[in-house]
């Protein structure tokens, strides 16, 4: 299957490339893709959800850790193996040239853009 968005963006990236590699480092990729990427919609949908979706599990992560013992069994066991999952779908997803939509964050991230 050939990807949808192959055009070049401000980043010099194909932008299904590009929209790959915003969730490469969680929201840090995310926040990069939106400051530098300023004309391409679907790399900044892609940036922008990166953004909202990782820093969102990354403020679970946080509040689990205050409960000892059963929080970080929540976070080692259930957590980190759904953000494993989510990650490697959304980047999939992207690279496909698809515009892929969480629900809630997906909506958001559209909004924003």
């Amino acid at each position: 299957m050939t990807p949808l968005h192959t055009e070049k963006t401000s980043t010099r990236f194909d932008a299904n490339v590009a929209a790959a590699l915003s969730y490469l480092v969680g929201f840090v990729t995310g926040i990069i893709f939106l400051v530098i990427e300023k004309e391409n919609k679907f790399v900044r949908f892609h940036a922008m959800q990166s953004t909202l979706v990782f820093a969102g599990i990354v403020a679970v992560d946080i509040l689990l850790q205050i409960v000892p013992i059963l929080g970080a069994l929540v976070v080692i066991f259930v957590v980190i193996p759904l953000s494993a999952i989510l990650w490697l779908l959304l980047m999939f997803k992207a690279y496909q040239g698809q515009e892929f939509k969480l629900p809630l964050v997906g909506q958001m991230a559209a909004d924003r853009t």
